[in-house]
């Protein structure tokens, strides 16, 4: 199962990963971040969360052949803190996210995530889930899809493609991806085509609202950083700007100077920001060459100096 991972080496680097620590990859997918990681455990542990059951899978065989010192949790992220502390974890050494669709999730045709393959709307990536694409596309009123078009693909047609769904399932219900790429399509204009893929934007709109994934994202990240030790590494990769704002924003907010101590040569430690912030990190030209779906790639990378 072919999937690269995007900002590999810049994410473990980032770690610092000590051979006795506790360490999180919250967006498992293939095992690209997870199989780096556990070969530089010797005592420590890795934990790993995905929804998919697929992933989870093909993953468990690729790690057991590196080390047993690994737990797959089937669980959303989102209940990163849950989950730890029921395992009697509350400290950990670093966490990283990547909250990328994973290649074989987008080339697997059944999955309904690529607008290049024909297959039935779906995008689930936990496919126990009620919520479908089909749900989003055919059920939502137009009103919530304009909405989600504009907010989540940040679409400057939405109007105008969310319209264009209306009367298209008025007719007969848009059952697989190519119908809705058609009735995409049919909505813009010719020069829009040629810029870009006129379904892209819609595809992604529709992934984030079917999987909430805009919704747990802020309660993941915080929840991480409260996980981790003094030292304790967070690293995220995101995609697109929404994500990357989310993040951002967040590191900003813990990261905050504390008013009295701004501008002192030397900040007491029970002065210093909950976080110091590093620069974020794109993918390097080469990257993109032999990886075109890293082009959008951003790695911020952040590490805990005061448990508040």
């Amino acid at each position: 199962m072919k999937h690269i991972s995007v900002l590999l080496n810049e994410t473990i680097e980032a770690l610092n990963i000590k051979e006795d620590g506790v360490y999180v990859d919250c967006t498992l997918g293939y095992a690209g971040h997870s199989s780096a990681i556990l070969k530089r455990l010797k005592k420590g542990k890795l934990y790993a969360f995905d929804q998919d059951s697929k992933a989870r899978e093909f993953s468990e065989n690729l790690l057991r052949k590196i080390g047993s010192n690994f737990e797959i949790i089937p669980s959303n992220f989102v209940n990163l803190k849950t989950e730890l502390l029921k395992r009697g974890v509350d400290k950990i050494d670093g966490i990283m996210f990547d909250l990328g669709v994973s290649s074989p999730q987008l080339d697997d045709g059944q999955r309904g995530f690529s607008f290049h393959a024909d297959a039935p709307l779906d995008m689930r990536m936990d496919k126990t889930n009620a919520l479908s694409a089909y749900e989003v596309v055919n059920d939502y009123p137009y009103e919530k899809l304009v909405k989600i078009i504009r907010d989540y693909g940040e679409e400057k047609y939405a109007s105008k493609i969310a319209r264009q769904i209306e009367n298209e399932r008025n007719n007969k219900k848009i059952k697989t991806t190519l119908e809705l790429v058609n009735v995409i399509s049919d909505a813009v204009p010719n020069k829009y085509k040629r810029l870009t893929h006129p379904a892209r934007r819609t595809f992604q709109a529709i992934r984030i609202e079917v999987n909430k994934e805009l919704d747990v994202l802020p309660i993941a990240i915080n929840d991480a950083i409260d996980l981790l030790d003094i030292g304790g590494v967070i690293t995220v990769i995101t995609f697109h700007s929404l994500e990357d704002k989310i993040c951002k924003e967040i590191f900003t907010k813990r990261s905050k100077e504390n008013d009295l101590v701004k501008n002192l040569p030397v900040v007491p430690d029970e002065f210093l920001p909950e976080l110091k912030v590093l620069k974020k990190i794109k993918p390097s030209k080469e990257e993109i060459e032999n990886n075109k779906r890293s082009r959008s790639a951003t790695l911020r990378v952040a590490i805990k100096q005061r448990r508040m």
